[in-house]
């Protein structure tokens, strides 16, 4: 009878006990930061130091404490000796796609030239724009790739592209294909936006409104046509695209299904970020010169504020962004390095957070958020990456850190141990 007895809990007890989730990998023995709460509590709460991430097919089954871990069965568990992870860093604004170098151009502002007045002699955009035309696609990408493999180095899982140097239809095309074919050649997630509201080409001086009206009757919609941009982007500023003008590319855009977003604000205030919230942006780039109405703007539309400290910093500015103004009204803040061959040949997002930090007096929370959750809400991508939680992209970067604030503090460094992207080591 007792035999009986004992069989018959076994059998019960075996029948409670779930079958265990299967996965593809775990890793185990790991301190975590999720990003999936808000980020002051996160980082103030620490991470969580028994932290435990199972993933199958690329995407996320489990992250947090390995003691409330579902039961789990992989065949592959790593462990990460202490290790932090975090979610694999965006970096959701560049021009990394482009011919040519101005190192010239920063020598004569290092002498006293504005970047205004060497825009007006024929430099600036228009000059990179001349050496990008002359490029074939497959030379774009081999120039790009040094520049993105950088940033891969540092445990990049998306990066935004713009295109912008060609201001002729074909060359915006080639800049795209460039783009697309890069996350073709690295194991990349790369998000392309369509950036022909850049500056004025040379034969169309004088006529902006003919040149605006060519984007949108022919440049546009060939570009949608083919799939090529994720996003439609312009630059407002007294040296480039007036309100009514990016207002009226950004109708284009939207008629055409594809998200918008705006270089507003940079070197003086034409109410571009308002605009940009009015119509629906997902972001608003730059915003040194951002007033109270752009900021009520983008809080009420949900607009995110991204900040590009490497062009404050190689420009000289001086005029910092309202980051406490920002704050105050809950707009996210994303951060992103701007690469480009004019004003901030960056390719470190480490980088990008520490000169977020140290010029724009972001927290740390603020600074990991920002190159995390908030670049992917600044690309639409917040349901596919930015966060460590059920059903997001198994993006990961596994560090050589144990606190978070090591990854801001630093210059120079390369922490980083292993970069997963969609669930493989890269």
């Amino acid at each position: 009878m007792i035999i009986a007895d004992t069989q018959k809990a076994i059998t019960q007890k075996a029948i409670m006990m779930p079958e265990p989730i299967i996965c593809d990998t775990i890793w185990t023995d790991a301190s975590l930061l999720t990003m999936a709460a808000p980020a002051d509590s996160a980082i103030a709460d620490g991470p969580i130091t028994d932290g435990l991430i199972a993933a199958r097919a690329g995407r996320i089954l489990y992250a947090g404490p390995a003691a409330k871990a579902p039961a789990l069965s992989a065949s592959h568990t790593i462990s990460c000796q202490g290790r932090l992870i975090t979610p694999a860093p965006i970096d959701c604004h560049t021009h990394i796609v482009h011919a040519g170098n101005r190192a010239s151009e920063w020598q004569a502002r290092l002498e006293g030239a504005s970047y205004a007045e060497i825009a007006r002699a024929g430099g600036g955009i228009v000059a990179t724009m001349r050496a990008t035309r002359s490029a074939s696609v497959s030379e774009l990408v081999a120039s790009a790739l040094p520049r993105l493999d950088a940033l891969l180095a540092e445990g990049l899982s998306t990066i935004e592209i713009k295109s912008g140097y060609g201001l002729d239809t074909a060359s915006e095309i080639a800049m795209l294909r460039a783009a697309r074919a890069l996350g073709e050649v690295r194991p990349v997630r790369v998000h392309t936006t369509f950036l022909g509201a850049h500056a004025l080409p040379p034969e169309y001086a004088g006529r902006p409104d003919d040149y605006i009206s060519h984007l949108c009757d022919e440049m546009l919609p060939a570009i949608a046509a083919e799939g090529l941009a994720d996003s439609v982007d312009a630059f407002c500023e007294g040296i480039a695209f007036s309100l009514p003008q990016v207002a009226r590319v950004f109708a284009k855009a939207k008629a055409l299904g594809l998200p918008i977003r705006l270089h507003a604000e940079q070197l003086s205030n034409l109410g571009g970020a308002r605009l940009a919230a009015d119509m629906g942006a997902l972001s608003a780039d730059h915003l040194e010169h951002l007033d109270a109405a752009g900021i009520t703007a983008m809080a009420a539309h949900g607009t995110v504020a991204t900040l590009l400290p490497g062009a404050f910093y190689f420009c000289r500015e001086t005029k910092l962004p309202p980051v406490a103004a920002l704050r105050a009204a809950g707009v996210p803040m994303a951060i992103a390095t701007d690469c480009n061959p004019g004003t901030s040949p960056l390719t470190s997002i480490l980088l990008a957070m520490n000169m977020a930090a140290t010029l724009f007096r972001l927290s740390v929370a603020e600074c990991l958020a920002g190159v995390t959750v908030n670049a992917a809400r600044a690309l639409g991508l917040g349901a596919e990456t930015g966060a460590l939680a059920q059903g997001l992209s198994a993006d990961l970067a596994i560090w050589n850190a144990q606190s978070p604030a090591e990854l801001v503090y630093r210059m120079g460094a390369r922490p980083l141990h292993a970069r997963i992207w969609k669930g493989q080591t890269c």
